[in-house]
This record gives C-alpha cells, sequence and structure tokens, in this order.
C-alpha cells in the first residue's frame, strides 16, 4: 500500500515576510497607521490649548484684584467660557485636516468621557457659589478638569492623560494653600496648557 506524504511546494516561502513585495508592506502600513488612528482621538488640538493658557494667564491677574467674591467668580466663568470655544474651533480645525470628524466613534468616545466631570464642576459652581464658599472653586475647576482630561485622554494620546493627571496634583496643591488661588489657576489653566499645548503640537501635528 503506497504511503501518502504531503506535498512541498518549492514555490511558497515559509516566511512570507521574506517575499512580501514593497507596495504592498507600504499599503500593510498604511492600513495600520487608519486602524491606530481610528482607534484613538488625536483632534486634541496644540496650538488651541497654548492659545487658552495665553489668555488665562492674563485673566489671573485681573481677577487677583478682587477678593474671592461674586465678581471674581464672573470673571472667571467668562474666561471658562472664551477657553470653550477657543478650544472647541481649535479641534474643528485639526480634525478637519485630519479627516476625521469630531463625531466619529474616537470623537464620541472622547465627548462621553470628558464631559461628566465638566458638568460635575459646573453644578459645584453654581452650588458654592450660592453658598459663597467661592475658596474651593480654583481646587474643585483644577481637580475635576484634570480628571475629565485623564478620562478622556484614555481615547487620546497618552500625553493628554498626563495633563490631566498635572491638572489633578495642582488642585490638591490648590487645596492645601487656598490663599494663593488666582497663581494656581495662572499656573495649572495658563501654565500647564501652554507647556502641553506646544508637546502635542510638535509631537501630533498642530
Amino acid at each position: 500500500m503506497l504511503e501518502h506524504r504531503p506535498r512541498r511546494f518549492r514555490g511558497v516561502s515559509r516566511d512570507p515576510g521574506r517575499r512580501l513585495d514593497p507596495r504592498a508592506a507600504d499599503d500593510l502600513e498604511y492600513i495600520r497607521q487608519t486602524l491606530e488612528r481610528s482607534a484613538s482621538f488625536t483632534a486634541v488640538p496644540g496650538w488651541g490649548q497654548v492659545a487658552v493658557g495665553v489668555t488665562a494667564i492674563p485673566t489671573a491677574v485681573l481677577a487677583s484684584r478682587f477678593p474671592m467674591n461674586a465678581r471674581w467668580l464672573e470673571i472667571w466663568v467668562g474666561e471658562g467660557v472664551l477657553a470653550a470655544a477657543i478650544a472647541l474651533i481649535a479641534m474643528n480645525r485639526k480634525a478637519a485636516r485630519r479627516g476625521l470628524p469630531l463625531t466619529s466613534g474616537p470623537g464620541r468616545k472622547f465627548a462621553f468621557n470628558f464631559l461628566p466631570a465638566i458638568a460635575a464642576g459646573g453644578l459645584l459652581t453654581i452650588a458654592l457659589g450660592n453658598a459663597g464658599n467661592y475658596a474651593l472653586l480654583p481646587a474643585t475647576w483644577l481637580l475635576l478638569y484634570g480628571v475629565a482630561v485623564v478620562t478622556g485622554g484614555a481615547v487620546s494620546v497618552r500625553i493628554v492623560p498626563a495633563m490631566g493627571a498635572c491638572f489633578m496634583a495642582l488642585g490638591v496643591v490648590a487645596l492645601l494653600a487656598p490663599a494663593a488661588a488666582n497663581a494656581w489657576m495662572a499656573a495649572g489653566f495658563g501654565g500647564l496648557h501652554i507647556v502641553f499645548g506646544v508637546w502635542i503640537a510638535r509631537e501630533y501635528g498642530g
């Protein structure tokens, strides 16, 4: 009885990578990069953050001229609205350049992770403001903004959660030394935004 032996095909290499066409390799690399981009939110705007930081520093100087009262709160709330507008416009432009709309999967995930802490911060701002407890607001803002950036950054590039952690650390400092509230606000919403914004812009394209 004849023994059936497996046939070997001499034209096929045991290592497919050795015979991979250079053009096919380029195509595979492009596909890999596209999948990575679609899996993470890469439209965090570096230069937009720098712009936000630049507006926060003079706001801190202006706010320092007032006691921590309703007028002081109005100044910082106005800065928050301005910062949100700048960030949203810059984010939309960067997303458009990358061909990745903000309503895409990664964009929605970033928003769902980012917005709850911001909403909590807004509610606490109303509650603490109505109670006249303005001294806790800087720490509250820094901590919850840091939480928002950390959770949103979970679907973004690694540097984003690191920035959020720095905001949280500064929020802890603001809790321990509330008298220097405007200085911590300038250091966080001004300095951290500028430093990390430049880093993101250089490493991740604007």
